[in-house]
């Protein structure tokens, strides 16, 4: 169980994980370079999975996450509050879901890493904080 300044340290950790992970994403040139470690980290240890080129589209889709990541990220390094890591949570169970899809599809195995980080912050800001409410705990107001 955490304490409240506990859980926000929590939120800022995570805040700061995204933003170091998804700044490479966030424009063509950053996630080409990206793009290139990855297959090289792939040969290199002989990873099963695929890691094929990037269209220009699906260049774009990255480009879109890891811009709206970053977004999401200095808003809760600027105000780490437990509503927004509870968002974050539920954020990073639905990106895990998808990251495992992929895997179970013939993805690069190196995506086992960033879904390991993705669970683990998932479940710490899942966690109960010390006289957080049933009704706190998601935002809502308790009845008057």
């Amino acid at each position: 169980m955490w304490s409240s300044m506990q859980y926000r340290r929590v939120v800022l950790g995570s805040a700061w994980y995204d933003l170091i992970v998804s700044a490479a994403l966030a424009t063509p040139w950053s996630f080409a370079a990206v793009h290139g470690v990855l297959v090289s980290m792939t040969q290199l240890f002989d990873l099963p999975g695929d890691l094929p080129p990037f269209a220009p589209a699906h260049v774009l889709m990255v480009n879109l996450m890891g811009s709206i990541v970053c977004v999401w990220a200095v808003l809760r390094i600027r105000d780490p509050q437990a509503l927004y890591g509870r968002y974050d949570a539920t954020g990073r169970f639905l990106f895990s879901a998808w990251m495992l899809y992929a895997l179970l599809h013939g993805a690069s195995a190196v995506l086992w890493v960033f879904l390991f980080f993705e669970v683990v912050w998932g479940v710490v800001q899942m966690l109960p904080v010390r006289g957080e409410g049933a009704c706190s705990r998601w935002g809502a107001q308790h009845p008057s």
